[in-house]
């Protein structure tokens, strides 16, 4: 049984050692005077079961005894102070544009977003736009993927939770709340317990991949996988929803906690020239948790 730290734990009562018949003993009225237990400041009182232990031990027995279970409180105290790994490796929330700043009156109606209880994962992706346009220009470049996703694609949504321009800004993507687990709708067969980041552009073999970008990724997948505790730099096991994926549905799939699409999906996403730096951006997210090697 579990005691709150900061209790009293009751010692047994001592003789007082000048009480030697030799040496008289002031006392005071019968009936007035009370035994007091000695205390220690701090200790947990044992339980019931523990202390009745106690009182059938011998001296020596019984201290010891109670001695091991103070140091069990203590212990337990201890384990309980500890922050958890979600705590310990929580990663500061990068700035993020609204989706109302880029969306504005183009948004269409839509169902209520879903959610799912944790992110363990992040999927990048790129948006297969062009590349070199004025970061400026990023928000009409934004409507435009909306509206071909909700209206050639018809989906509720833009799919990626959240999209990266080439000068590292960061915007919401699917409606919901950027600090919720937003269902997206970004990698077949994997849309639950993950986050989709999409790269504004296209990042083919040979393209380059602007630092901006790569940084402003991994802040996104620390902060997203500090709230579980999740090393970007593991493996974790996701669930396969829907056998057009890589895996049979309702397969347990081993994959990276920062994964590309085609880690779990057949295609050329999120392009060769951004898969190569994914590993860069697993090692910078870690750092954002405050993990060393």
């Amino acid at each position: 049984m579990m005691v709150p730290p900061g209790g009293t734990a009751h010692i047994a009562d001592r003789a007082d050692p000048s009480d030697s018949g030799t040496m008289p003993v002031l006392r005071g009225p019968r009936g007035v005077r009370k035994r007091r237990a000695a205390r220690i400041p701090g200790a947990a009182r044992p339980p019931a079961a523990v202390r009745a232990l106690l009182g059938a031990l011998p001296g020596l027995a019984a201290v010891a005894a109670l001695f091991l279970c103070a140091h069990g409180v203590e212990q337990a105290a201890a384990t309980e102070d500890q922050p958890s790994s979600a705590e310990r490796y929580a990663a500061p929330r990068p700035d993020i544009v609204p989706r109302s700043v880029w969306l504005g009156d183009a948004s269409r109606a839509q169902p209520a977003p879903r959610y799912d209880d944790k992110v363990v994962a992040v999927f990048v992706h790129h948006t297969d736009t062009p590349n070199g346009y004025d970061c400026a220009d990023v928000p009409a470049i934004l409507r435009g993927v909306y509206q071909g996703q909700t209206g050639a694609r018809d989906w509720d949504d833009i799919g990626y939770n959240f999209v990266v321009d080439r000068c590292g800004t960061v915007y919401e993507g699917r409606a919901g709340g950027t600090d919720r687990a937003v269902t997206g709708a970004h990698t077949q067969g994997f849309n639950h317990r993950t986050t989709g980041i999409a790269a504004l552009g296209t990042y083919t073999a040979g393209v380059p991949v602007p630092e901006e970008l790569t940084d402003a990724i991994a802040a996104v997948a620390a902060w997203k996988l500090g709230g579980t505790g999740t090393d970007p730099r593991a493996e974790v096991a996701l669930v396969s929803s829907n056998g057009l994926s890589r895996f049979a549905a309702g397969a347990t799939a081993t994959l990276p906690a920062v994964a590309g699409h085609d880690d779990g999906y057949a295609t050329d996403c999120p392009g060769a020239a951004l898969a190569a730096r994914l590993g860069d951006v697993r090692e910078a997210a870690a750092l954002l948790q405050g993990r060393s090697g």
